[in-house]
């Protein structure tokens, strides 16, 4: 039976200066995947900061499998991997080299590296790049091998900073494959502002805003939330000024003089609304409309 990992954030604040970054925060994490899903600047990086002890909380504590992690030092960060959103590397590293010098920080042995680094880089699907120069990678090449190095421990807790920005649509097909072969024996927390890659591999969500914890919940149960409560309708500019300021708007397609609208919210009794299957999407956005006080309901 695999052993127990648990990562608990109790009334974790961070402050800069007077500007308050978290406020608040308590959530239990456990094996598996979670999406962290928030505007810019509601404290996503941050959160992801402390977790990770780059950064350290103005009060409140993190723990895991009950010890705090500030007490736990090199012992705590042996086990996670971190994948921040912005990372840079010497531009004559090779991916191998890039490689053997994140496993040295991390304290990795030499001989251990020799094993490891063609087992990450074959998991990326970065073999045959292993002796190129990192910067003649593209975006989505520099992310893998972001990934490769977060993983390159085996970490227990696995933390990643839009990971798939800059990939391809097949490059985070890969990527959600990836991150589903880890999942049951490690805690993975991804952030991005992409919804469909957290609905494709994440099975539990976490809505931040302003600093504080907006929502939390399995993604299955939040998303039923919102079921009989999305439509699309097609309809005139005049029409589509009004629904734009009473109802969260997916999107919008213009066909003509028209436009087909999808929206979260009540159906106007006037128009022909369609009721239509509800995502991750359209469970984000009306949730963020209703924190925000918006009359739509």
């Amino acid at each position: 039976m695999s052993s127990k990992i648990e990562l608990q954030a109790t009334h974790l604040c961070k402050s800069y200066r007077k500007k308050k970054a978290l406020s608040d925060v308590n959530f239990i994490l456990e094996k598996g995947v979670y999406g962290l899903l928030g505007e810019n600047g509601a404290g996503k990086s941050t959160l992801m900061r402390i977790l990770t002890t780059v950064d350290y909380p103005t009060s409140g504590s993190v723990t895991y499998n009950g010890t705090d992690i500030a007490k736990m030092n090199e012992d705590y960060r042996d086990l996670i991997g971190y994948m921040p959103q912005e990372y840079s590397v010497y531009p004559t590293f090779t991916a191998t080299d890039f490689l053997n010098y994140m496993g040295t920080l991390k304290g990795i042995s030499a001989n251990e590296l020799k094993k490891k680094i063609p087992e990450v880089l074959e998991f990326v699907n970065l073999t045959v790049a292993a002796k190129k120069k990192v910067r003649t990678f593209s975006g989505g090449m520099k992310r893998r091998i972001g990934i490769a190095q977060a993983i390159l421990n085996n970490p227990k807790i696995l933390i990643l900073d839009e990971p798939t920005a800059g990939l391809d649509p097949q490059e985070r097909i890969r990527f959600s494959n990836i991150l589903s072969q880890m999942a049951k024996e490690k805690i993975i927390l991804l952030s991005t502002h992409i919804v469909s890659d957290i609905e494709a591999v994440a099975d539990r969500l976490i809505v931040i805003k302003k600093g504080e914890i907006a929502k939390t919940g399995h993604i299955e149960k939040l998303v039923e939330e919102v079921v009989g409560k999305v439509w699309e309708v097609v309809m005139e500019q005049d029409e589509l000024n009004r629904i734009s300021s009473e109802r969260a708007v997916i999107h919008i397609k213009q066909l003509g003089k028209e436009s087909s609208v999808r929206f979260v919210g009540e159906a106007y009794p006037d128009m022909d609304c369609k009721p239509v299957l509800p995502t991750l999407e359209d469970y984000y956005m009306f949730i963020m409309k209703r924190i925000g006080g918006s009359k739509y309901e």
